[in-house]
């Protein structure tokens, strides 16, 4: 039997996966981030979903049209 030398890592309880029990705390440790400043700022990004919306439609659209005529 070979005996293998390996780093000595402590490992967490909480990382579950054979890898990450290998990895030091500090990359397993989850940074939340801070809130949204202002409410304009964060109203001004909800519209995202619909340009992306009437761009997936019409895309789809003008390619289907296409194809007909």
């Amino acid at each position: 039997m070979v005996m293998r030398t390996r780093p000595l890592v402590l490992t967490s309880e909480s990382a579950r996966h054979p890898f990450r029990q290998w990895l030091p705390a500090h990359v397993l440790r989850v940074v939340e981030e801070a809130p949204a400043k202002s409410k304009k700022k964060r109203l001004a990004n909800d519209d995202s979903d619909w340009k992306l919306f009437a761009l997936s439609f019409s895309a789809f659209f003008t390619a289907f049209y296409s194809f007909i005529f």
